[in-house]
């Protein structure tokens, strides 16, 4: 008898909870705190009173996207000034995103003028969607990181080696105390051997840098309104990379969503709301671009 293998593996179709029972099928958007299963209806009610809200991501996931989208459109039905925090760009292009907003811009001049593919360099594609809409409904859109050369010049020379011009580019307070994010940052790097780096350091500096940059800029763009928040998953897990030290900046109250592809673990005190997905597919990139993360500190 011969026996063929065809190379069909069977996909994942649940989420696994770490010291749990409990698998989560995709769709299931689970409360943390209470254990139960909420509707998008409901988690949209439960938000109405939150300021900022961050939904996190994998950036390759075009289904994360799509579940940004449609946060965004429900509560900017309820908020119409809602502003929408990006970490795609950085603070240096906030005028090029007014120029977006106010229609201004076609895509083809705003991929130029934000140097998209230089900077973010995920497929524009599946930002499309979320961008058309802001410009849309002029909702307003933050960018929130700081310039991507900078984090990969602190992982390999610390903030000291930064020259004048590059430190002014810098949040004013850059928090290096919180212990579990530290150990977080640290098992990450220890994991990965991150592009040969061996300064822990110098790579936490950078990650700190990074996120309290970011934390900054949702800080000082809030104002009395509204904002989501858009960015990589290792960015809020816990809480403790933007969501808390934007909360010691300003002291709003926030809520957060892990979308959590099916196949992976997760645990409870991740976020506030744990929204299970499809599988991250593999990176896509636009004429055969080879796919190059910067910055590389730990996690996206």
């Amino acid at each position: 008898m011969l026996l063929v293998n065809t190379g069909c593996a069977v996909k994942p179709r649940t989420l696994a909870i770490r010291d749990n029972p409990t698998r989560l099928m995709k769709n299931t958007i689970l409360k943390t705190a209470t254990g139960t299963v909420v509707s998008p209806e409901q988690l949209i009610a439960e938000l109405s009173d939150t300021r900022v809200i961050y939904v996190g991501e994998s950036h390759t996931n075009p289904a994360h996207h799509a579940i940004q989208l449609q946060i965004i459109k429900a509560l900017s039905a309820q908020t119409p000034d809602l502003a929408i925090g990006m970490e795609m760009i950085d603070h240096t292009y906030q005028p090029v995103l007014d120029r977006w907003r106010a229609g201004r811009l076609d895509e083809t001049t705003f991929l130029e003028q934000t140097h998209w593919y230089a900077n973010w360099r995920y497929d524009f594609g599946l930002y499309r969607d979320i961008l058309e809409y802001a410009k849309e409904k002029k909702l307003r859109l933050i960018a929130l990181n700081i310039p991507f050369w900078i984090p990969p010049k602190i992982s390999v020379g610390g903030i000291e080696s930064l020259s004048e011009a590059d430190r002014r580019q810098l949040p004013h307070h850059i928090d290096l105390t919180h212990a579990a994010h530290r150990r977080y940052v640290e098992a990450i790097f220890k994991m990965h051997a991150i592009l040969g780096r061996t300064n822990f350091e110098f790579f936490y500096e950078a990650q700190c840098t990074w996120e309290d940059g970011m934390a900054a800029a949702v800080a000082a763009n809030l104002g009395s309104g509204k904002m989501v928040v858009l960015a990589g998953n290792g960015h809020i897990i816990h809480k403790f990379g933007i969501p808390d030290r934007a909360f010691d900046r300003n002291a709003v109250p926030f809520k957060t969503i892990y979308l959590a592809p099916v196949g992976e673990e997760a645990e409870l005190d991740w976020a506030d709301y744990l929204w299970v997905t499809p599988q991250t597919p593999m990176p896509r990139m636009p004429h055969g671009m080879a796919k190059m993360k910067m910055p590389p500190p730990a996690s996206d």
